[in-house]
């Protein structure tokens, strides 16, 4: 791939993705697949005024080491220095750039229920340092090929030419075109006004159905609303947290969801694949699931803690999306839920109340905003599904048909 399109995305990521500001701090996280780009990306940062850059290094067979040697107990602690190290994060609250290249088998064959119980042991004493930092900084996680994920996407090529095939879905899908600052400003145009629409509606719920089974219908917290796209910091700073981008979301009402939903593209969970699953929910939550592949790591993802049964978000994406047309699966999250319709089990987002930073966060819970110490969307999006709208008013409207928008 040519560094001057390379640059274009690193400048992409560091001004209309994290939109660094003079001064702060920045923290990449980042695969070993690609250290050009991450230099690229780090020099971009710095160039728009950042005091410093800080990489973290991620290696999935590492993280399967820890899990297979260490104890459970060992895991499950957090250390003085780490809690040091998220204080910092609290006081000084630096932009983060999450690079995923994992490879989407990458924890195979890893000891889920000690990987499950570690997680669950330290979530209590990392929460409050989250909470702290809840929609006061930016963030975007964006996507760079690895070889592993690569070779998953296009199996019959080499590993050269897989990598670019891969580096070329993940740049068209980014818009990452001649001028992507434009391109990025004319779509994030084009998602507000959907959103507005969606939100004088009034909806009270939304009905989903499609010939595949899922009917399901999630009610709506009068408080909250749409968005989509770009979006700003409690330090009003606008910024893009996820590139590629499609959706517009919403955190619909804890308790309040009946009905099945069937999935329509495998679930990354862990870097494992759970596939051909359903769930049905009752009074909001959970109830039944099944799955052809995994199932016993859906269990888990659902079993996590008290809210990790309930939904955090509804998303909307048409199915005519950049992503869909490309005709690929990606066996990843960050694409695979911008190709469809999507839900996400676990925490909802407190930035979806109207007016969230005249609330705290507690309060915006209180509204009926999930929390959770996950949140894990899974995609539902068919070509034949349609959503209504009920609002408040008691009215029908169409929101989608046949996969598509409606308006």
């Amino acid at each position: 791939m040519k560094k001057t399109v390379l640059r274009s995305y690193a400048r992409l990521i560091a001004k209309c993705g994290v939109n660094v500001q003079k001064g702060q701090d920045v923290i990449i996280n980042a695969g070993l697949d690609q250290p050009e780009f991450v230099q690229m990306v780090t020099e971009e940062c710095y160039k728009l005024g950042a005091a410093s850059v800080k990489v973290e290094w991620n290696y999935p067979a590492l993280e399967k080491l820890h899990y297979r040697y260490r104890s459970l107990k060992n895991l499950s602690t957090v250390l003085d220095w780490e809690k040091a190290r998220l204080q910092h994060y609290v006081d000084t609250l630096p932009c983060r750039i999450y690079l995923d290249s994992d490879d989407p088998d990458g924890l195979k064959g890893v000891n889920q229920e000690k990987m499950a119980k570690s997680a669950q042991r330290r979530y209590p004493i990392v929460k409050p340092y989250r909470d702290q930092m809840e929609n006061k900084y930016q963030w975007c996680i964006a996507a760079v090929p690895g070889k592993a994920w690569a070779k998953k996407l296009f199996p019959e090529l080499r590993a050269s030419q897989a990598m670019e095939k891969l580096w070329e879905a993940i740049l068209s899908t980014s818009r990452v075109t001649d001028d992507p600052i434009k391109a990025w400003d004319e779509h994030n145009k084009d998602l507000f006004d959907r959103c507005s629409y969606l939100n004088n509606l009034g909806i009270e719920s939304l009905h989903y159905y499609a010939s595949n089974g899922t009917d399901f219908t999630v009610g709506m917290i009068p408080e909250a609303e749409f968005k989509g796209g770009g979006e700003l910091s409690l330090q009003n700073i606008y910024f893009n947290p996820n590139i590629p981008s499609e959706e517009c979301f919403i955190s619909p009402m804890r308790g309040k969801a009946e009905g099945i939903v069937y999935s329509s593209k495998p679930l990354c969970y862990q870097a494992q694949l759970i596939e051909n699953f359903s769930i049905r929910f009752h009074e909001g939550k959970a109830v039944e699931w099944h799955a052809e592949k995994n199932e016993a790591l859906l269990t888990k993802l659902i079993n996590m803690d008290e809210g990790s049964a309930y939904l955090g978000e509804c998303a909307l994406v048409p199915y005519d999306s950049p992503i869909q047309a490309s005709g690929l699966l990606f066996y990843n999250t960050l694409f695979d839920e911008n190709a469809a319709c999507h839900l996400a089990l676990g925490m909802g987002f407190a930035d979806t109340i109207k007016d969230y930073d005249k609330y705290t966060l507690d309060e915006c819970r209180a509204f009926g905003v999930n929390d959770s110490m996950v949140h894990e969307d899974f995609m539902i999006g068919t070509k034949d599904l349609n959503i209504d709208a009920v609002t408040r008013d008691g009215k029908t409207v169409p929101i989608f048909r046949d996969g598509n928008w409606a308006f």
